[in-house]
């Protein structure tokens, strides 16, 4: 046979598991646990017995507006700070313990920051036993009295067992006899553990009551630990060298026939009570590597793996001994994880090899939040993304649960301490991540198709011969070795002779005397064996028939059971298929919801930037009202000026044109008398032409008047002016429209400690006590009037001003030459002056004395 290389073995094509639609959520507990003492501060509260609440602690600001934020997280189940490992072990670890003993694998892990009660919860303290020691308890409590002989099975270093025969199996068990028959000095190691002593109370004690007596167990243990992501053997015997100690050789990961994954090389033991499997956990726990931090006195520094293999396989078809058939041994495990807690190196203040440890530590806690992500994303949004098991020594040795070999759970312990707030936060948000991912859920597999109850019928056969045996006064075992001797002593004893001589006729006939009672009473012994052994056939086939009829009876009932199955089958399709379409729309619906709720924020924001624009809009079209109100003051003030001013100017025009014109008549007129003159021709005096001037129209208009007023014949003297109150030492807000006309006159309202604008606003009115407004209009001689309308200046309740005005002056700009236009009864005098006054050239007109000066 040729030789392979030894090159890299060649991954063969995956085993095609059968299809199984059927998956369970993980299941996912949690456990809190109690105060130190009572002055602590408590940031979760156990709200029912599946929902905590999670409150932010004093001081400390949840989210962006400040306020607290309380959290409620659900789970299958919550456990009390009163909660007994007993009532944890009932609803947790006890349905994994029936699934192993059924052929079923299972995963146990506890998860939470350090110091929150994990190896406690798993390992127990005395008189407290966890679940690690109960789980052992009730697995020997079931399968003790059908536990096989030790070295009956024997591991095959490949991840599975062989069998054994009864010869090989009893020459194993004198090899290790003598291997360990050298005496051993005594010491109190050999003694129970007063640590583990009395874990377990019997009135806790438990079993399984539907176990297969048809089959043969044996239990196998293994401990490892993970420590800085390399595998260690807690249970490796590794010889100690004083001088040059080695240290202990990390473990490699393999794939078996099944793509199984197992730590090759690792110590499996076989034991066969709960006492010699705690001995064995016990032993390897002294080798786990914990150490003291600033949270934890004893803080576990790496993960360990406490795995229980049960083997079990079928009696043969007399019961008797176990059926030498590899493919009929079935192995089942459950895998009881100790996961370290994560860390903040910031309080812990860890340092050196701690520090390695803490990163570690985390990191592979976050590549197991990290797988559960991808599954929980593939499960639910139907990818196939890689799941990154071999980033992480813990997540590769337990891929195989998460694919469907077994069923998987985890305890979330927690401390209600409020410097804990934030790591339990995100242990909260991992657990609640971690209950939606499902596991496809395992199936039955039969072991074999023997029928059933033949360690009972053999048992039976055996407690028959027993009782035969006893009523005739012989041992009731009849398995025991002394059973043949004590038959033999029950003949008659042959009596003490010597044969000297063979013609001796006394003795011989002696001694064939007894022979022959001897023989009558085995012939009498086979006789009753016979017939006890004709009754018993008779009695086994009567029962064969029985059990002919009842199997006739259960196939009957086993076709009508495997057609409910089918409907049931189908029907669970449809509810799989409903459930699958129902978490599909379910999933829309709350990306829906989200982006409705984006869509909602998005609305509100633009609703309120609608509002604000609007406001603005408003503000705006106020203004621009205010504004056009103000335009139209000023264009009317505008126009109204504008047409005053073409009116002066057309009447300035038209009495400058007058005004030549009765220059050139003058000239022409004495040209006219020097020609005259000077031809000798005196002629009479031509009448002055009168000057064309404003004043002639003013008399027309007086002499159509009914009662001329007479004119002064004397200018006018200023009278002496008040003074304005405006001239005050109070402060003025002095209001002057850009619309006003600039009269260039002498006298000008002048005051002091004043604020000049244009427009008037509510800065220059908060500063000021008065206010006055410069108002030009026409008077009804076509002169411009200028009032000045003054006020008090007072606050408003809003915080605005507003003005009161108390008092109006009236300065007017008049021409003292000009005539009145009222009309004067008596004056005869009339018609003559307003005729002198129309010769005389145009007055300049001068203010009045109710004008004021302008300062320089």
């Amino acid at each position: 046979m040729q030789k392979t290389s030894k090159g890299r073995t060649p991954r063969r094509p995956g085993q095609k598991k059968p299809s199984n639609t059927e998956r369970d959520p993980v299941g996912v507990y949690c456990r809190i646990r109690p105060l130190i003492s009572e002055d602590e501060e408590c940031c979760i509260e156990m709200i029912s017995s599946t929902t905590i609440q999670l409150h932010a602690p004093d001081g400390l600001k949840a989210n962006r507006n400040g306020e607290y934020k309380e959290t409620q997280y659900s789970f299958k189940k919550v456990f009390g700070v009163n909660t007994t490992q007993m009532e944890l072990f009932q609803d947790v670890a006890k349905p994994l313990v029936n699934d192993l003993i059924h052929c079923k694998n299972g995963l146990l892990f506890t998860y939470g920051v350090t110091g929150s009660g994990k190896t406690f919860t798993m390992t127990g303290s005395p008189g407290e036993g966890g679940l690690l020691p109960r789980s052992l308890d009730m697995l020997f409590n079931s399968i003790g009295p059908f536990q096989a002989k030790r070295y009956v099975f024997k591991p095959d270093d490949k991840n599975g067992m062989e069998i054994q025969s009864q010869v090989d199996a009893l020459l194993e068990r004198q090899k290790r006899d003598s291997q360990q028959s050298v005496p051993k000095t005594p010491s109190s190691r050999q003694k129970a553990d007063p640590e583990f002593a009395d874990m377990i109370s019997p009135d806790e004690a438990c079993k399984s009551e539907s176990v297969d007596e048809d089959c043969c167990f044996s239990v196998f243990v293994s401990y490892i630990e993970i420590y800085n992501n390399y595998i260690y053997d807690l249970l490796e015997d590794a010889p100690f060298d004083p001088i040059r100690p080695k240290p202990p050789q990390s473990k490699v990961l393999r794939e078996d026939q099944n793509h199984n994954m197992y730590v090759a090389g690792c110590t499996e033991v076989e034991v066969k009570s709960t006492e010699e499997a705690f001995e064995i956990f016990w032993k390897g726990q002294k080798k786990r590597r914990i150490a003291n931090t600033q949270l934890n006195r004893e803080s576990s520094r790496s993960h360990s793996v406490f795995t229980v293999k049960l083997v079990q396989a079928p009696l043969d078809a007399d019961g008797d001994h176990i059926l030498q058939d590899k493919n009929q041994v079935n192995v089942s495990q459950l895998c009881l994880v100790d996961l370290a807690g994560s860390e903040r190196t910031s309080r812990t203040r860890a340092e050196g090899s701690r520090l390695r440890e803490a990163g570690n530590i985390n990191q592979s806690l976050m590549t197991l939040r990290t797988c559960m992500e991808v599954l929980r994303e593939n499960q639910m949004c139907g990818t196939n993304k890689m799941v990154p098991y071999r980033d992480s020594k813990v997540t590769h040795l337990f891929k195989n649960y998460f694919d469907g070999e077994g069923k998987v759970r985890m305890i979330v312990c927690v401390n209600p301490n409020a410097d804990d707030y934030e790591e339990s936060a995100l242990v909260m948000r991992f657990a609640e991540m971690t209950q939606e991912v499902e596991v496809a859920r395992p199936v039955d597999r039969a072991i074999y198709s023997l029928p059933a109850g033949r360690r009972h019928k053999n048992q039976a056969f055996k407690d028959e011969l027993s009782r035969r045996l006893a009523e005739r006064g012989g041992p009731v075992n009849p398995d025991d070795p002394g059973l043949l001797n004590q038959l033999i002593e029950s003949l008659p004893a042959l009596p003490p002779c010597e044969l000297v001589d063979p013609t001796d006729d006394q003795m011989l006939p002696r001694l064939i005397e007894v022979l022959e009672r001897r023989q009558h009473i085995r012939q009498m012994m086979k006789e009753q064996f016979n017939q006890t052994a004709n009754t018993l056939q008779s009695m086994l086939q009567q029962f064969n028939s029985q059990l002919g009829a009842k199997e006739t009876f259960l196939h009957d009932q086993q076709s009508k059971l495997n057609e409910k199955d089918k409907v049931i089958l189908n029907q669970r399709t449809e509810i799989e298929r409903l459930e699958k379409k129902s978490k599909t729309l379910e999933y829309k619906i709350d990306i829906l919801q989200k982006t409705t709720g984006m869509y909602e924020q998005d609305k509100r924001s633009l609703q309120q930037e609608l509002e604000s624009r609007e406001q603005r809009l408003q503000r705006e079209l106020a203004e621009r009202r205010r504004m056009e109100q103000r335009m139209q003051g000023v264009v009317t003030d505008t126009k109204l000026k504008w047409e005053k001013e073409c009116e002066r100017r057309v009447n300035a025009k038209q009495l400058e044109l007058q005004n030549k014109l009765w220059v050139k008549d003058e000239k022409l007129k004495q040209l006219k008398a020097i020609v005259t003159e000077s031809s000798g021709a005196p002629a009479e005096r031509q009448e002055k032409p009168e000057r064309p001037s404003r004043e002639r129209d003013r008399n027309h208009a007086q002499k159509r008047s009914a009662s001329p007023s007479p004119l002064p014949t004397v200018p006018p003297v200023h009278p002496m002016h008040r003074r304005s109150h405006s001239a005050g030492g109070e402060k003025w807000v002095d209001h002057k429209p850009s619309s006003n006309l600039d009269l260039d006159t002498v006298m000008q309202p002048i005051i002091p400690n004043s604020i000049k604008v244009s427009t008037p606003n509510e800065k220059a009115l908060s500063k000021c006590h008065k206010y006055v407004l410069r108002h030009q209009e026409l008077a009804s001689d076509g002169e411009i009037e200028t009032k000045l309308i003054k006020g008090n200046v007072f606050k408003t309740r809003g915080g605005g001003q507003a003005v009161q005005f108390t008092d109006i002056e009236t300065l007017k700009q008049e021409c003292p030459t000009a005539p009145s236009r009222k009309r004067r009864s008596g004056s005869a005098e009339g018609p003559a002056q307003i005729e002198d006054l129309e010769n005389k050239p145009p007055a300049i007109s001068t203010s009045l004395a109710y004008q004021k000066r302008r300062k320089p």
